[in-house]
């Protein structure tokens, strides 16, 4: 594939994430010196050269990191293409979830202090098909087989992160770079069966039938989905659930259930949540079986008392369900 095409189907694929009249400050990019992100340096720099930036983080992980910092630093440097470079201090605990927590934490900073527009990242179509088949061995919900959003604006942070190669297959961008004719590091860890995606990769290589393309598709329909039950879920809170202020503790909200399941798990979520308290999908859903029964739950420091009450504005009884901040050891409620 030609740069110029390349260019042009790129400049294409932003714009439908990122349209130019929205646009408040440049692109910035996040490359590792990988041969996808030095694709996604390509590209953008073909597409829309003068309106990026990069940046490159020393994850402290490998020694071999800061040449491969260097390495962007000096193709960067190259185009004009302003640089920024950042390391982070590895922490105890999960090595890949928190160099990726750090990562988007750093580049949110970055963002804000070049006054950038937004954040794109090199995943692509490859990378997705990934990680809709590890979330569904692990039996993932709806939220999770969504997988990598193709933009999404962090709640601690006001830039958009972007992932504009999603449609791309990793052999594309690769042919990206070796056009270039530049030579692109390759990080061991991304060979080491000891980790979970590793395999994953290994075995959709093996099945060339397999087309990452579509379950990247497939990642998008279910995402639609998704939303779709998300509005279902906001349109249920605003109709079925009541603000109690008389309610012991000061406050209360009362349920009125009368929803799908998956929809009502939504709702227990954002009752949890406006008691100040905190509740995963898996707790609000074990919380949701047992209301439905007749039984009480207590999730996320908030007692919920089941019961059968005729709703005034429905005309039938139906199933009500009061939601209480739990009372403190040793107090009698």
């Amino acid at each position: 594939m030609q740069l110029e095409q390349a260019a042009a189907r790129f400049a294409a694929d932003l714009a439908a994430l990122w349209p130019e009249e929205e646009r408040e400050g440049p692109l910035g990019l996040a490359v590792s010196g990988g041969p996808d992100s030095l694709a996604l340096m390509l590209l953008a720099h073909a597409a829309m050269p003068g309106q990026i930036a990069v940046a490159s983080i020393n994850h402290g992980l490998r020694p071999e990191a800061a040449v491969e910092v260097a390495l962007v630093e000096r193709l960067a440097r190259e185009r004009g293409i302003p640089f920024t470079a950042m390391t982070l201090t590895p922490l105890i605990g999960n090595i890949q979830a928190q160099a990726r927590e750090g990562r988007y934490s750093s580049l949110e900073q970055w963002a804000e202090a070049t006054g950038l527009g937004a954040v794109a990242t090199a995943h692509h179509a490859d990378d997705q098909a990934e990680t809709l088949l590890m979330r569904l061995n692990r039996g993932s919900g709806l939220p999770g087989l969504a997988g990598v959003r193709a933009a999404l604006r962090p709640s601690s942070g006001r830039h958009a992160l972007l992932r504009p190669l999603l449609g791309w297959r990793k052999r594309e961008l690769e042919a990206v770079v070796a056009e270039a004719g530049i030579t692109a590091v390759r990080d061991p860890s991304n060979t080491n069966p000891a980790f979970e995606r590793v395999r994953v990769r290994q075995t959709l290589a093996s099945a060339d039938w397999l087309d990452p393309v579509q379950f990247a598709a497939s990642a998008e329909h279910i995402l639609e989905g998704w939303q779709a039950l998300q509005w279902y879920a906001e349109l249920d809170w605003h109709e079925m659930v009541m603000r109690d202020d008389s309610a012991p503790g000061g406050i209360g909200y009362t349920y009125c259930a009368n929803v799908p399941r998956v929809i009502g798990i939504e709702t227990i979520l954002g009752i949890i949540h406006a008691l100040g308290g905190k509740a995963t999908r898996a707790e609000a859903a074990r919380a949701w079986d047992r209301l439905w029964a007749g039984e009480n739950a207590s999730l996320g420091g908030v007692l919920a008392r089941a019961g059968v009450e005729k709703v005034e504005k429905v005309g039938v009884p139906m199933r009500v369900w009061r939601f209480r901040p739990e009372p403190a050891r040793g107090s009698v409620n």
